[in-house]
């Protein structure tokens, strides 16, 4: 049989949490209107990957490789293809055909946008991701490419050049 001072502290730390329960229930609620609005998220936050392009519309990635070989989850891959003086899809002497990245592995720890020497890969804010089937979590580069920016010359065509806009420059 418990002593009478095993008693009253078990009494008293029941009292005390039960006091913060009831300060709490008081207390106005923080709650985020997500399906209504956006959340707010950090410019750190770490989401779906974004494949970015150049100024001109054409795709940073030259197919190195090394995000794939930095992943620790092993969930990017990569076929390569070289550029041609009639398609040329990136600035580099290769581009990326076939980019994969397997969000059922995928752990967003960063390491593969670190990597990449042309910082063709970054971390969106795309959070929406859940699914109930697993291969529709398997992003193919048309899903992760971003898109073709404004007054981009896109595609080039060999011998073309891209000018300065008037009034740019000196």
């Amino acid at each position: 049989m418990p002593s009478f001072n095993e008693a009253f502290s078990a009494a008293a730390a029941i009292a005390k949490g039960m006091s913060i329960t009831f300060g709490e229930m008081f207390n106005s609620t923080i709650t985020d209107a997500y399906p209504d609005a956006p959340p707010i998220l950090q410019e750190r936050y770490r989401g779906k990957h974004v494949l970015q392009r150049d100024e001109n519309g054409l795709e940073k990635c030259v197919a190195c490789y090394l995000c794939a070989v930095a992943c620790p989850a092993d969930c990017i891959y990569i076929e390569a293809a070289e550029n041609t003086e009639t398609e040329r899809i990136s600035g580099g002497e290769r581009y990326a055909k076939v980019y994969n990245i397997d969000y059922n592995r995928c752990i967003f720890c960063g390491y593969c946008v670190e990597a990449c020497p042309t910082d063709a890969i970054t971390h969106g804010h795309g959070f929406e991701l859940a699914s109930y089937n697993t291969s529709t979590l398997v992003m193919r580069k048309e899903d992760m490419l971003a898109p073709i920016p404004e007054g981009a010359k896109y595609p080039l065509k060999p011998g073309e050049e891209v000018l300065p806009e008037a009034g740019a420059g000196h």
